[in-house]
């Protein structure tokens, strides 16, 4: 009976012995297993927590450059655009200015003549003019005569050659184009009437000029004709 009972003593121990054991084990390899899981859990977890910060910062990136860019294509497509007004506006404004300067040097406008400012007077009632002007700008031309002063109507001489700069200057006309149809003697030995046009501009025009002793032809007077009647 005795070593009977020591055996089932014996076997209950070496029984619970294992129980322990087991239940160790157990838990052991829970615990175990509860570290591997929350383990894969956090890598994971900081993955795709890195993941979407770079996508964000790279998206981030992309969409601060692109309007950043657009700022800059535009703030040059500004300038482009001011600057190529301005330069229309200038290129403008020279063809005006030539435009101006031509107008005054062909005597296109008879109230621009020259340099001189024309003030249209009352006629003397012939009725091929068609306005008449005076100005008080106009000023001898200059004269490399000396001495006593004889009008020459022989074409190519000195004093003719300075009546047709005057007749040019009061025509506004450059004299270079201007056709002289016709000159003639004004009545007194120091004035002279010229008849002249500008090369096939159909406008004629009669100009009455004097002699200033030492200064030269002068015009005085501007006849713009309807007809031209030395033609």
């Amino acid at each position: 009976m005795g070593s009977r009972f020591n055996q089932r003593d014996q076997k209950r121990k070496v029984n619970k012995i294992y129980n322990i054991a087991i239940t160790i084990v157990s838990i052991l390899i829970v615990i175990v297993a509860v570290s591997i899981f929350l383990s894969d859990d956090g890598t994971d977890s900081k993955k795709a927590t890195t993941e979407p910060k770079q996508i964000a910062d790279t998206d981030s990136g992309k969409v601060a450059d692109k309007p950043s860019g657009k700022e800059e294509e535009t703030d040059s497509e500004k300038e482009d655009a001011v600057g190529d007004s301005k330069a229309k506006e200038e290129d403008s404004g020279e063809e005006d200015s030539k435009a101006t300067e031509e107008d005054a040097e062909d005597g296109a406008d008879p109230e621009k003549a020259g340099d001189a400012e024309l003030v249209e007077v009352d006629g003397s009632g012939d009725g091929n003019v068609a306005a008449t002007y005076t100005s008080e700008g106009w000023k001898p031309v200059g004269t490399q005569q000396s001495g006593e002063h004889t009008t020459s109507f022989e074409k190519g001489s000195v004093d003719w050659n300075e009546m047709s700069k005057a007749i040019a200057s009061g025509a506004g006309i450059d004299e270079g184009s201007m056709k002289l149809w016709w000159l003639q003697n004004g009545g007194s030995p120091s004035t002279a009437i010229g008849t002249v046009s500008e090369g096939d501009n159909p406008k004629t025009y009669r100009v009455y000029i004097e002699w200033v002793d030492g200064s030269g032809w002068k015009p005085v007077k501007v006849e713009e004709l309807k007809t031209n009647d030395k033609r």
